[in-house]
Protein backbone atom coordinates (compact mmCIF):
# COMPACT_ATOMS: atom_id res chain seq x y z
CA UNK A 1 0.00 0.00 0.00
CA UNK A 2 1.35 3.39 -0.97
CA UNK A 3 2.42 5.64 1.89
CA UNK A 4 1.95 9.37 2.13
CA UNK A 5 5.63 9.86 1.38
CA UNK A 6 5.53 7.76 -1.80
CA UNK A 7 2.38 9.56 -3.00
CA UNK A 8 4.04 12.93 -2.42
CA UNK A 9 7.14 11.78 -4.29
CA UNK A 10 4.97 10.60 -7.21
CA UNK A 11 3.18 13.97 -7.38
CA UNK A 12 6.51 15.78 -7.30
CA UNK A 13 7.88 13.73 -10.20
CA UNK A 14 4.71 14.22 -12.23
CA UNK A 15 4.52 17.95 -11.57
CA UNK A 16 6.94 19.08 -14.36
CA UNK A 17 5.06 17.07 -16.98
CA UNK A 18 1.69 18.36 -15.76
CA UNK A 19 2.89 21.98 -15.74
CA UNK A 20 4.37 21.59 -19.23
CA UNK A 21 1.17 20.00 -20.55
CA UNK A 22 -1.03 22.71 -19.02
CA UNK A 23 1.21 25.42 -20.43
CA UNK A 24 1.20 23.78 -23.85
CA UNK A 25 -2.62 23.84 -23.86
CA UNK A 26 -3.47 27.00 -21.93
CA UNK A 27 -0.98 29.45 -23.44
CA UNK A 28 -2.22 29.09 -27.06
CA UNK A 29 -5.84 29.09 -25.86
CA UNK A 30 -5.31 32.25 -23.82
CA UNK A 31 -3.57 33.99 -26.73
CA UNK A 32 -6.40 32.98 -29.08
CA UNK A 33 -9.01 34.43 -26.72
CA UNK A 34 -6.94 37.60 -26.28
CA UNK A 35 -6.41 38.21 -29.99
CA UNK A 36 -10.06 37.46 -30.80
CA UNK A 37 -11.04 40.75 -29.15
CA UNK A 38 -8.32 42.69 -30.94
CA UNK A 39 -7.67 44.02 -34.42
CA UNK A 40 -4.22 42.57 -35.02
CA UNK A 41 -2.75 43.10 -38.47
CA UNK A 42 0.89 41.95 -38.37
CA UNK A 43 0.91 41.08 -42.07
CA UNK A 44 0.23 44.73 -42.85
CA UNK A 45 3.15 45.97 -40.82
CA UNK A 46 1.41 46.44 -37.46
CA UNK A 47 3.42 45.50 -34.40
CA UNK A 48 2.38 44.13 -31.06
CA UNK A 49 2.91 47.53 -29.45
CA UNK A 50 0.87 49.63 -31.84
CA UNK A 51 -1.35 47.27 -33.80
CA UNK A 52 -3.62 45.82 -31.13
CA UNK A 53 -6.81 47.87 -31.16
CA UNK A 54 -9.64 46.65 -28.93
CA UNK A 55 -12.70 45.80 -31.06
CA UNK A 56 -14.75 43.77 -28.59
CA UNK A 57 -17.02 41.22 -30.27
CA UNK A 58 -16.64 42.73 -33.74
CA UNK A 59 -14.47 39.85 -34.93
CA UNK A 60 -17.04 37.32 -33.69
CA UNK A 61 -19.94 39.08 -35.40
CA UNK A 62 -17.97 39.45 -38.64
CA UNK A 63 -16.99 35.80 -38.69
CA UNK A 64 -20.40 34.35 -37.87
CA UNK A 65 -22.08 36.90 -40.14
CA UNK A 66 -20.15 35.63 -43.13
CA UNK A 67 -22.25 33.83 -45.72
CA UNK A 68 -19.70 31.01 -45.71
CA UNK A 69 -19.86 30.28 -41.96
CA UNK A 70 -22.86 27.94 -41.72
CA UNK A 71 -22.06 26.12 -45.00
CA UNK A 72 -18.56 25.47 -43.62
CA UNK A 73 -20.04 24.06 -40.39
CA UNK A 74 -22.35 21.83 -42.43
CA UNK A 75 -19.47 20.67 -44.63
CA UNK A 76 -17.38 19.89 -41.54
CA UNK A 77 -20.13 17.83 -39.92
CA UNK A 78 -20.89 16.07 -43.22
CA UNK A 79 -17.27 15.01 -43.68
CA UNK A 80 -16.95 13.91 -40.05
CA UNK A 81 -20.21 11.91 -40.08
CA UNK A 82 -19.55 10.27 -43.45
CA UNK A 83 -15.99 9.27 -42.61
CA UNK A 84 -17.10 7.83 -39.27
CA UNK A 85 -19.79 5.69 -40.89
CA UNK A 86 -17.47 4.42 -43.63
CA UNK A 87 -14.52 3.67 -41.35
CA UNK A 88 -16.60 1.95 -38.66
CA UNK A 89 -18.59 -0.24 -41.08
CA UNK A 90 -15.63 -1.18 -43.27
CA UNK A 91 -13.39 -1.40 -40.21
CA UNK A 92 -15.63 -4.05 -38.67
CA UNK A 93 -15.70 -6.06 -41.92
CA UNK A 94 -11.93 -5.81 -42.37
CA UNK A 95 -11.29 -6.70 -38.74
CA UNK A 96 -13.44 -9.84 -39.05
CA UNK A 97 -11.66 -10.75 -42.29
CA UNK A 98 -8.18 -10.19 -40.85
CA UNK A 99 -9.05 -12.29 -37.82
CA UNK A 100 -9.53 -15.35 -40.03
CA UNK A 101 -6.54 -17.66 -40.53
CA UNK A 102 -4.93 -17.06 -43.90
CA UNK A 103 -1.59 -17.37 -45.65
CA UNK A 104 0.65 -14.36 -45.03
CA UNK A 105 -1.67 -12.98 -42.38
CA UNK A 106 1.00 -10.76 -40.82
CA UNK A 107 1.96 -9.19 -44.15
CA UNK A 108 -1.69 -8.57 -45.03
CA UNK A 109 -2.29 -6.83 -41.70
CA UNK A 110 0.73 -4.59 -42.20
CA UNK A 111 -0.45 -3.64 -45.71
CA UNK A 112 -3.94 -2.83 -44.44
CA UNK A 113 -2.67 -0.67 -41.58
CA UNK A 114 0.12 1.10 -43.53
CA UNK A 115 -2.01 3.95 -45.03
CA UNK A 116 -2.47 5.35 -41.53
CA UNK A 117 1.24 6.22 -41.38
CA UNK A 118 1.19 8.23 -44.62
CA UNK A 119 1.14 12.00 -44.13
CA UNK A 120 -2.24 13.60 -45.05
CA UNK A 121 -0.58 15.89 -47.58
CA UNK A 122 1.17 12.99 -49.30
CA UNK A 123 -1.93 10.81 -49.44
CA UNK A 124 -4.00 13.70 -50.84
CA UNK A 125 -1.39 14.31 -53.55
CA UNK A 126 -1.32 10.59 -54.42
CA UNK A 127 -5.11 10.44 -54.75
CA UNK A 128 -5.23 13.71 -56.70
CA UNK A 129 -2.53 12.88 -59.25
CA UNK A 130 -2.46 9.08 -59.48
CA UNK A 131 -6.11 8.12 -59.01
CA UNK A 132 -8.43 11.09 -59.59
CA UNK A 133 -6.68 12.88 -62.45
CA UNK A 134 -9.27 13.00 -65.28
CA UNK A 135 -6.62 12.36 -67.97
CA UNK A 136 -3.85 10.20 -66.56
CA UNK A 137 -5.41 8.88 -63.36
CA UNK A 138 -5.96 5.19 -62.77
CA UNK A 139 -9.69 5.72 -62.28
CA UNK A 140 -9.89 7.57 -65.61
CA UNK A 141 -8.22 4.65 -67.41
CA UNK A 142 -10.56 2.23 -65.62
CA UNK A 143 -13.63 4.18 -66.75
CA UNK A 144 -12.33 4.29 -70.32
CA UNK A 145 -11.71 0.53 -70.26
CA UNK A 146 -15.41 -0.03 -69.54
CA UNK A 147 -16.45 2.58 -72.11
CA UNK A 148 -17.52 5.27 -69.64
CA UNK A 149 -16.58 8.92 -69.54
CA UNK A 150 -13.92 9.84 -66.94
CA UNK A 151 -15.22 11.72 -63.90
CA UNK A 152 -13.86 15.11 -62.89
CA UNK A 153 -13.62 13.97 -59.29
CA UNK A 154 -12.41 17.17 -57.64
CA UNK A 155 -15.06 19.34 -59.30
CA UNK A 156 -18.04 17.12 -60.11
CA UNK A 157 -17.76 14.93 -56.98
CA UNK A 158 -15.59 17.10 -54.76
CA UNK A 159 -17.19 16.29 -51.40
CA UNK A 160 -17.27 12.58 -52.18
CA UNK A 161 -13.58 12.76 -53.16
CA UNK A 162 -12.61 14.39 -49.86
CA UNK A 163 -14.62 11.83 -47.90
CA UNK A 164 -12.97 8.99 -49.88
CA UNK A 165 -9.45 10.31 -49.29
CA UNK A 166 -9.96 10.91 -45.56
CA UNK A 167 -11.72 7.56 -45.09
CA UNK A 168 -8.78 5.79 -46.76
CA UNK A 169 -6.46 7.45 -44.23
CA UNK A 170 -8.50 6.61 -41.12
CA UNK A 171 -9.79 3.15 -42.06
CA UNK A 172 -6.55 1.42 -40.87
CA UNK A 173 -6.88 3.05 -37.43
CA UNK A 174 -10.45 1.84 -37.02
CA UNK A 175 -9.51 -1.62 -38.30
CA UNK A 176 -6.62 -1.93 -35.84
CA UNK A 177 -8.74 -0.99 -32.81
CA UNK A 178 -11.65 -3.22 -33.85
CA UNK A 179 -9.33 -6.14 -34.70
CA UNK A 180 -7.86 -5.95 -31.22
CA UNK A 181 -11.36 -6.02 -29.75
CA UNK A 182 -12.41 -9.00 -31.87
CA UNK A 183 -9.33 -10.95 -30.82
CA UNK A 184 -10.37 -10.50 -27.18
CA UNK A 185 -13.78 -12.06 -27.83
CA UNK A 186 -14.37 -15.35 -26.05
CA UNK A 187 -14.40 -17.98 -28.80
CA UNK A 188 -16.43 -20.35 -26.61
CA UNK A 189 -19.49 -18.10 -26.97
CA UNK A 190 -19.30 -18.26 -30.75
CA UNK A 191 -18.72 -22.01 -30.70
CA UNK A 192 -21.67 -22.55 -28.37
CA UNK A 193 -23.99 -20.43 -30.53
CA UNK A 194 -22.82 -22.28 -33.63
CA UNK A 195 -23.52 -25.64 -32.01
CA UNK A 196 -27.00 -24.36 -31.06
CA UNK A 197 -27.64 -23.64 -34.74
CA UNK A 198 -27.58 -19.82 -34.64
CA UNK A 199 -27.14 -18.28 -38.13
CA UNK A 200 -23.98 -16.31 -38.81
CA UNK A 201 -25.84 -12.99 -38.99
CA UNK A 202 -27.44 -13.56 -35.59
CA UNK A 203 -24.08 -14.53 -34.10
CA UNK A 204 -22.66 -11.29 -35.40
CA UNK A 205 -25.61 -9.16 -34.25
CA UNK A 206 -26.03 -10.59 -30.74
CA UNK A 207 -22.46 -11.58 -29.83
CA UNK A 208 -19.80 -9.86 -31.93
CA UNK A 209 -21.36 -6.42 -32.32
CA UNK A 210 -22.18 -5.90 -28.61
CA UNK A 211 -18.64 -6.95 -27.77
CA UNK A 212 -17.32 -4.28 -30.17
CA UNK A 213 -19.43 -1.53 -28.57
CA UNK A 214 -16.66 -0.02 -26.48
CA UNK A 215 -14.10 -0.23 -29.28
CA UNK A 216 -16.50 1.49 -31.68
CA UNK A 217 -17.12 4.35 -29.25
CA UNK A 218 -13.37 4.82 -28.77
CA UNK A 219 -12.84 4.89 -32.55
CA UNK A 220 -15.65 7.41 -33.02
CA UNK A 221 -14.40 9.68 -30.24
CA UNK A 222 -10.73 9.74 -31.29
CA UNK A 223 -11.44 10.12 -34.99
CA UNK A 224 -13.93 12.93 -34.41
CA UNK A 225 -11.37 14.96 -32.46
CA UNK A 226 -8.97 14.87 -35.41
CA UNK A 227 -11.54 15.06 -38.22
CA UNK A 228 -12.99 18.32 -36.92
CA UNK A 229 -9.69 19.99 -37.78
CA UNK A 230 -9.27 18.52 -41.27
CA UNK A 231 -7.30 20.91 -43.48
CA UNK A 232 -4.41 19.42 -45.47
CA UNK A 233 -6.53 17.21 -47.72
CA UNK A 234 -8.76 20.12 -48.73
CA UNK A 235 -5.85 22.51 -49.21
CA UNK A 236 -4.05 20.09 -51.54
CA UNK A 237 -7.06 18.95 -53.58
CA UNK A 238 -9.98 21.39 -53.93
CA UNK A 239 -8.69 24.48 -52.16
CA UNK A 240 -12.01 24.82 -50.40
CA UNK A 241 -13.98 25.13 -53.66
CA UNK A 242 -17.10 23.21 -54.77
CA UNK A 243 -18.64 23.13 -51.30
CA UNK A 244 -15.68 21.51 -49.50
CA UNK A 245 -14.76 24.51 -47.34
CA UNK A 246 -14.69 23.32 -43.72
CA UNK A 247 -14.61 25.56 -40.67
CA UNK A 248 -10.86 25.10 -40.30
CA UNK A 249 -10.25 26.02 -43.93
CA UNK A 250 -12.57 29.03 -43.61
CA UNK A 251 -10.48 30.33 -40.70
CA UNK A 252 -7.34 29.98 -42.80
CA UNK A 253 -8.98 31.73 -45.73
CA UNK A 254 -10.35 34.61 -43.67
CA UNK A 255 -6.95 35.29 -42.13
CA UNK A 256 -5.33 35.42 -45.58
CA UNK A 257 -8.05 37.66 -47.02
CA UNK A 258 -8.28 40.15 -44.17
CA UNK A 259 -4.75 39.64 -42.84
CA UNK A 260 -6.39 40.04 -39.44
CA UNK A 261 -5.17 37.59 -36.82
CA UNK A 262 -7.99 38.71 -34.53
CA UNK A 263 -10.63 37.60 -37.03
CA UNK A 264 -8.96 34.21 -37.38
CA UNK A 265 -8.75 33.89 -33.60
CA UNK A 266 -12.50 34.50 -33.32
CA UNK A 267 -13.02 31.73 -35.86
CA UNK A 268 -10.75 29.52 -33.77
CA UNK A 269 -12.96 30.12 -30.75
CA UNK A 270 -16.00 29.08 -32.77
CA UNK A 271 -14.12 25.93 -33.81
CA UNK A 272 -13.35 25.18 -30.16
CA UNK A 273 -17.01 25.63 -29.25
CA UNK A 274 -18.11 23.29 -32.06
CA UNK A 275 -15.51 20.69 -31.04
CA UNK A 276 -16.68 20.82 -27.41
CA UNK A 277 -20.33 20.44 -28.38
CA UNK A 278 -19.53 17.38 -30.48
CA UNK A 279 -17.18 16.01 -27.79
CA UNK A 280 -19.80 16.37 -25.04
CA UNK A 281 -22.36 14.61 -27.23
CA UNK A 282 -19.94 11.77 -27.98
CA UNK A 283 -18.78 11.48 -24.37
CA UNK A 284 -22.36 10.89 -23.29
CA UNK A 285 -22.58 8.07 -25.82
CA UNK A 286 -19.22 6.66 -24.71
CA UNK A 287 -20.23 6.89 -21.06
CA UNK A 288 -23.43 4.96 -21.67
CA UNK A 289 -21.58 2.21 -23.52
CA UNK A 290 -18.85 1.95 -20.92
CA UNK A 291 -21.39 1.67 -18.12
CA UNK A 292 -23.03 -1.36 -19.70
Amino acid sequence: MATQHSRSAARLMLAPAVVLLLGWMLVPLTMTLYFSFKKYLPLRGDTLSGGLDWVGFENYSRFIGSSAFWPSVQATLLIVGSVLVITVVLGILLAILLDQPMWGQGIVRILVISPFFVMPTVSALVWKNMFMDPVNGLLAHLFEFFGAEPVLWLSEASMESIILIVSWQWLPFATLILLTAIQSLDSEQLEASEIDGAPILKRFWYIVLPHLGRAITVVVLIQTIFLLSIFAEIFVTTGGAFGTKTLTYLIFQRVLESQNIGLGSAGGVYAIILANIVAIFLMRIVGKNLDK
